[in-house]
């Protein structure tokens, strides 16, 4: 401590101060059970297609609509692995139905997808067809694929963001392709309305949960989109880093207790 003017002052130890900032810091974010997302290589996986089934699908925007075409890109996907593939497939609209469970027979998938038909049930849920549809057809832990096809107009249920946190929690990797154009196609005879591309969703989707984003004007680009994934080997995993920094904030502690027993002790 100094005086000064007959008045005591108490030493400015800026290191101190920031040293006990990080201490809390660390033990804060263990207690929080931080964890660290990150993608690598994998061999082993399982993939479930999820395909819009709601009256948008219907759009003329290509050939002879996206529900035809994004069934036909959807095939294409099955065929591209030369071995044994896990696939399994579900439609939604304002709900989620599950056509088809986790299977290596991909002569079923290919029927399935061929039987595909718009949903009676109003709306578009894009949050809880991924949750729903994670939920029933997932069951290993790690390697779990969603392929999720939709013009991304969400109208009702959970957000599609807030599903984002759910999906990681499972170690879900999505893969989102936007069917859709610019100027968009409408899907009811004598209407004037137009379904449009909604590509922020779907971008948000598949950056956060670390997989990637295809958009796709046309039948070619959506198999195209198809092929890459199917191509791909890449899987969604985590570190969970709550010991660590818990650990390194507990020797900054003992750091600490040190200095102020030694450099920074203070004398009667």
């Amino acid at each position: 401590m100094e005086k000064l003017s007959g008045k005591t002052l108490m030493s400015k130890n800026i290191s101190l101060l920031f040293l006990r900032l990080f201490i809390l810091t660390f033990l804060i974010f263990a207690a929080a059970g931080t964890t660290y997302w990150y993608t690598g290589a994998g061999s082993s996986f399982d993939y479930a297609i999820l395909i819009d089934g709601s009256v948008s699908m219907l759009a003329e925007d290509y050939e002879p609509n996206r529900l035809e075409a994004a069934k036909e890109a959807a095939i294409s996907f099955v065929d591209a692995f030369p071995g044994q593939a896990n696939i399994g497939v579900a439609t939604f609209t304002g709900t989620t139905f599950i056509k088809e469970k986790i299977t290596d027979n991909k002569g079923n998938v290919k029927d399935t997808i061929e039987d595909i038909t718009i949903e009676e049930v109003g709306g578009t849920a894009i949050g809880d067809a991924m949750v729903t549809a994670s939920n029933l057809l997932f069951t290993k832990k790690e390697g779990n694929v969603l392929v999720i096809l939709t013009d991304g107009q969400n109208n009702v249920g959970l957000h599609p963001f807030d599903a984002i946190t759910y999906l990681n929690d499972k170690k879900i990797l999505v893969y989102s392709i936007g069917i859709g154009t610019v100027e968009g196609g409408a899907f009811i005879q004598g209407s004037d309305i137009v379904s449009r591309l909604n590509e922020e969703t779907l971008q948000t989707i598949a950056s956060e949960t670390g997989g990637k984003y295809f958009k796709a004007d046309d039948v070619n680009e959506l198999k195209e989109a198809f092929s890459s994934i199917a191509k791909s080997k890449t899987k969604r995993l985590s570190y969970h880093l709550s010991i660590p920094l818990m650990l390194f904030g507990l020797s900054l502690l003992l750091v600490e207790w040190s200095l102020m027993n030694t450099k920074f002790r203070s004398i009667p």
